[in-house]
């Protein structure tokens, strides 16, 4: 029996994700959570064998940064990220924060059981077209001998961020202006600051200044 616990803002994707999955024999929700501090509590108190992880939770923690934690909290638990957002960016956070698989909202009940029982049994799991899209950015990454740590890495809301921390904005001032939220902001700024090797704001400023980012009004 595969247990399951279920955490997305919204009740009616919950409601039919537990009527889907517990008509299964093999599988069994145990849990369900509306934000990601509440579903970092019932993994850790539970010790499910998959999570299944919305991203955009406007409350409490993203799924992003939930996923993070949950990697340190409960690392017996196997993380499938269930989302909406078919977006490279976001396929690559993920996979970064820990998680075992992605997979879209869209896909048919069949693909979405398929991949339970993949990150289940410790394999990972990606939808086909991400699966081909990861391949082609690793080899072209190899190909122009970017092996990371390079402003290449990082994808255009980052160098947003980059642009408006280097600026001295807060990061409360960068989520309104970005219109996002301050969690997703932290979490572009530790993604940058890992990536391009970094761990000051002076190095910042001036990695942004030599790659021409700062944009003053």
């Amino acid at each position: 029996m595969t247990t399951l616990i279920i955490v997305d803002d919204h009740a009616v994707v919950r409601s039919g994700l537990m009527l889907l999955l517990n008509g299964r024999e093999e599988l069994q929700v145990i849990g369900e959570a509306a934000d990601g501090d509440e579903g970092i509590r019932l993994a850790k108190e539970l010790k499910p064998d998959v999570v299944l992880m919305d991203l955009s939770m406007p409350h409490g923690k993203d799924g992003l940064t939930a996923t993070q934690e949950l990697k340190q909290a409960a690392p017996e638990s196997a993380i499938l990220i269930l989302t909406m957002h078919d977006d490279d960016e976001y396929l690559f956070r993920a996979i970064h924060a820990g998680a075992s698989g992605y997979i879209l909202k869209s896909a048919p009940h069949e693909e979405l059981l398929g991949a339970i029982r993949s990150v289940a049994s410790g394999q990972a799991y990606l939808y086909p077209t991400a699966t081909r899209r990861l391949m082609s950015e690793y080899v072209e990454r190899f190909r122009s001998g970017d092996g990371g740590g390079s402003f290449e890495t990082l994808s255009e809301r980052e160098k947003e961020i980059v642009s408006h921390v280097a600026l001295g904005y807060s990061n409360k001032e960068i989520a309104e202006q970005l219109v996002i939220s301050i969690k997703t902001v932290e979490s572009h700024k530790a993604n940058v600051m890992e990536k391009l090797g970094l761990k000051t704001r002076p190095e910042l400023v001036k990695y942004a200044m030599k790659k021409g980012l700062l944009h003053f009004e």
